[in-house]
């Protein structure tokens, strides 16, 4: 098994050699062996070990344990003593996923503070297998049969294709002590009940179940390789970019088939899960839109428009005469200038004298009125958004610059009439939205 280690190493983790590397050690027989592997080739590692104060003097002994196994092998040994319970009473959960989240922050942080390139877990292909079957029992695409990603960021999983009794049949031959844990062998775990009762049932119906199944994953892994590739081209040709959206037309969308599989593929990684919704979404009223916990869908008239769930409060903000700078809720330079220049979108020219200090930037609200540049008599701003054909998306981001409760500017598509450059005009304010 080292030989066919140190092979993976050079082949798929190269970047390890030159790391700084965290093994996750539990104590149990895979972490060990994995701490084992990785000093016999000559890896930077030290090892990190979370006692969740679960089993009493058992937890303490695993502790112990790991601390002696990083004394034997002359690096250093991180261990820290989690209040799970207590965690567990605050968040609510379960055992397992508290201990998960504990377990990774701790993790994380370890490789922040102490400069660590990598963290490496002792996951195999029976782990892998076992993952497999939890997703298939709950339903799942096809990212839920890939299983556990040999790599996810700075987490890498080198023993990946070993099964387990390779991984055992290496520590009894070389000699190496490993811990039990004994809740392990509970069933009152879905993990554990795959483990011990089904997973022997599918090996003894056929021998190589475990080396087909690692055949399957590869052929699956081709496959979702194939289709992420052909999602990209199809994004890249339907999500127009606008700003922080995206604007996709109705009419391409239906044409696809089969319409749920498409839709799961463009949409799933910005969070939605509620898939009749958004098909739904489809042939909805304009207006209509679904939520996931970062991003929004919106029907709008022939287009759905994606865009990020936004944080920040629709305030009120002043800018106070003499300001050169505005910086927050967008940026603006106010400045007297001695000439009329060109105006644009992002750049008007007010009679200074007509303002009235300080000036407000506030978001549109329906009855608001304005008398549009260049035009006689004043437009309902509704009015003028739908003439100018803005969508739902970015009229609600529109901010509008006012005196007192006279719209001065709908910053960057109109200025207001009443405040223009005329010949009495003493004092220019040129102000420029800097985008």
């Amino acid at each position: 098994m080292l030989t066919e280690f140190q092979e993976k190493i050079e082949a798929d983790f190269t970047f390890l050699v030159r790391g700084k590397l965290l093994v996750a050690c539990s104590g149990g027989v895979d972490s060990v062996v994995l701490a084992h592997l990785c000093h016999r080739i000559g890896l930077d590692i030290s090892l990190a070990h979370c006692n969740f104060n679960l089993r009493g003097a058992e937890s303490d002994g695993d502790e112990n344990f790991v601390k002696e196994l990083g004394k034997n092998l002359g690096i250093d040994t991180f261990s820290k003593v989690f209040d799970t319970l207590g965690y567990l009473n605050q968040h609510g959960g379960s055992i397992q996923m508290a201990a998960r989240t504990l377990r990774y922050q701790w993790f994380h942080g370890l490789l922040e503070k102490k400069g660590f390139d990598y963290l490496l877990t002792a996951h195999h292909a029976d782990d892998n297998l076992e993952t497999f079957l939890i997703n298939l029992s709950r339903g799942t695409g096809i990212e839920g049969l890939m299983g556990i990603p040999a790599q996810n960021g700075r987490i890498i999983r080198p023993l990946l294709r070993f099964p387990r009794k390779v991984i055992e049949d290496y520590a009894k031959g070389e000699g190496l002590e490993w811990r039990e844990d004994s809740s392990n062998r509970d069933n009152k775990y879905l993990r554990n009940k795959i483990r011990l009762e089904l997973v022997p049932v599918l090996k003894e119906l056929h021998p190589n179940f475990l080396d087909n199944f690692l055949t399957t994953q590869t052929y699956l892994e081709q496959t979702r390789v194939l289709a992420d590739h052909h999602l990209k081209e199809l994004k890249n040709r339907l999500f127009q970019p606008k700003g922080d959206t995206f604007i996709i037309t109705i009419g391409e969308l239906h044409k696809m088939v089969p319409l749920e599989a498409y839709l799961y593929g463009l949409f799933h990684e910005y969070g939605f899960t509620e898939w009749d919704n958004v098909k739904g979404l489809l042939d909805a009223m304009s207006g209509k839109e679904v939520l996931s916990k970062t991003h929004r869908l919106l029907k709008d008239r022939t287009h759905l428009i994606l865009s990020p769930l936004q944080s920040e409060e629709d305030g009120v903000y002043f800018i106070h005469d003499g300001e050169s700078f505005v910086q927050d809720p967008i940026h603006l330079r106010m400045e007297i200038v001695p000439s009329l220049g060109q105006a644009t979108s992002n750049t008007i020219y007010l009679d200074k004298e007509k303002l009235n200090f300080p000036l407000v930037l506030r978001k549109w609200q329906n009855g608001d009125y304005f008398y549009p540049f260049g035009m006689k008599g004043k437009k309902k701003l509704s009015k003028f958004f739908k003439d100018d054909k803005v969508d739902v998306i970015s009229k609600e981001k529109q901010w509008l610059l006012c005196s007192d409760d006279e719209i001065v500017w709908v910053v960057g598509r109109r200025a207001d009439e009443r405040f223009k450059i005329d010949a009495a005009t003493r004092e220019i304010l040129k102000i420029t939205w800097i985008l």
